[in-house]
C-alpha cells in the first residue's frame, strides 16, 4: 500500500444473520452476511462474493464445525471459481456463539492498521482466550467434548443438567451444589444465548469468573447441532477491549508468507493456507488479572 492512501477495511464475513453480533464499539465495523448461499443461484453468490473482494481487497469468512456442508462447500467452490487468495475461509474449533464473538472482534481490529493477511491470522491467536461452553438438559448426543459412560446414563435420568466448557479446555460436570467450570484468569465480558432452559446458573458461573458484564443474544441457530440438544443455554466469555486486543495481535512476531507475499503471525497464512518452511506459532500470552476501574 501506498504511503497516503486511504485503506479499507478488510471485510468479516459470517454465513448467517444470527452470527453478526451487535457491534462492541463505535469502531467496529459491520458484519457481512453471506446467506442462503446454498439456497440461491451459484451466479448471484458468485457476483455477490467478487463484489466483495472488489470492494475490499481481502474477505475472512467465519463459519463454524455446525455450519450446514451445503454452505461449506459452496463457499469452497466460489473460492475456487474466482481463482482468489483474497478470500480466507476460517473455521475454528469453537461453538457457534464463540464464533459469533470472535468474527466481531475480528470486527473490531479491522478498523486498525493491521493487514490482511496480520488481521486473518490474528484469529487463530484470538481463539486461545474464549472461553465457550453450555448448559444442556442431555449429553446423550454430545460428540465434540469427552464425555464419559457415567454422564451418559446420568442424561437419562429426567431433570439432569450438565455444565459443558469445550475451549479452550474441555471440562464437563453435572450441575448440583458446587458444581463449577474452570474458568479464565484474566478480566472478561460473558455472552449468554438461551435456547429451551434456563439460564440461571450461567449468571451464577459469570459471578465466579467475576466477569465485567453479563449480556444476553439470541440463540445462533446452528448451536443445537453443536451442541447436539436444543435444551441448553449458551454462555461465551471473551475480550471486549479492542485496545488489549491490539496489543496481544501486535506483541507477535510478522512474518511474510513465502507463497503469496502477505504479512503473517503464527505458523499458517489463512488465505493460501501456505505454511512457512520455518516458524514460531503464535503462543498465546498470559494477561494479567486486573481489578476493574
Amino acid at each position: 500500500m501506498k504511503s497516503g492512501e486511504l485503506r479499507v477495511p478488510t471485510a468479516i464475513a459470517v454465513t448467517s444473520a444470527d452470527l453478526a453480533l451487535p457491534a462492541q464499539d463505535e469502531r467496529t465495523m459491520p458484519a457481512v452476511v453471506l446467506g442462503g448461499l446454498d439456497q440461491r443461484p451459484l451466479e448471484h453468490a458468485l457476483t455477490e462474493l467478487h463484489t466483495l473482494t472488489e470492494q475490499y481487497g481481502y474477505v475472512v469468512v467465519v463459519c463454524s464445525a455446525a455450519t450446514p456442508e451445503p454452505v461449506v462447500r459452496r463457499l469452497h467452490t466460489l473460492r475456487s471459481l474466482l481463482e482468489s487468495d483474497r478470500i480466507a475461509l476460517f473455521r475454528p474449533e469453537l461453538p457457534p456463539l464463540g464464533i459469533a464473538v470472535l468474527a466481531r472482534q475480528l470486527r473490531q481490529l479491522a478498523s486498525c492498521d493491521l493487514s490482511p493477511g496480520v488481521l486473518a491470522s490474528a484469529g487463530r491467536l484470538l481463539t486461545h482466550y474464549i472461553h465457550a461452553g453450555a448448559v444442556l438438559g442431555s449429553v446423550a448426543k454430545l460428540d465434540r467434548v469427552p464425555v464419559g459412560l457415567k454422564a451418559h446414563a446420568k442424561s437419562w435420568v429426567p431433570g439432569s443438567q450438565f455444565a459443558v466448557l469445550a475451549h479452550p479446555e474441555p471440562q464437563l460436570v453435572r450441575i448440583g451444589p458446587g458444581a463449577t467450570l474452570k474458568g479464565p484468569e484474566f478480566n472478561t465480558w460473558m455472552l449468554v444465548a438461551k435456547g429451551q432452559t434456563q439460564g440461571d446458573w450461567v449468571a451464577g458461573l459469570a459471578g465466579q469468573w467475576s466477569v465485567h458484564g453479563l449480556r444476553e443474544v439470541p440463540l445462533p441457530a446452528e448451536s443445537p447441532v453443536w451442541w447436539g440438544t436444543g435444551r441448553m443455554t449458551e454462555f461465551c466469555s471473551y475480550l471486549a477491549d479492542l485496545a488489549v486486543l491490539y496489543q496481544l495481535v501486535t506483541s507477535v512476531r510478522q512474518t511474510a508468507c513465502h507463497w503469496c507475499g502477505l504479512d503473517v503471525i503464527g505458523d499458517r497464512c489463512v488465505f493460501c493456507s501456505a505454511t512457512p518452511p520455518t516458524h514460531e506459532p503464535a503462543a498465546p500470552r498470559a494477561l494479567e488479572q486486573r481489578t476493574p476501574a
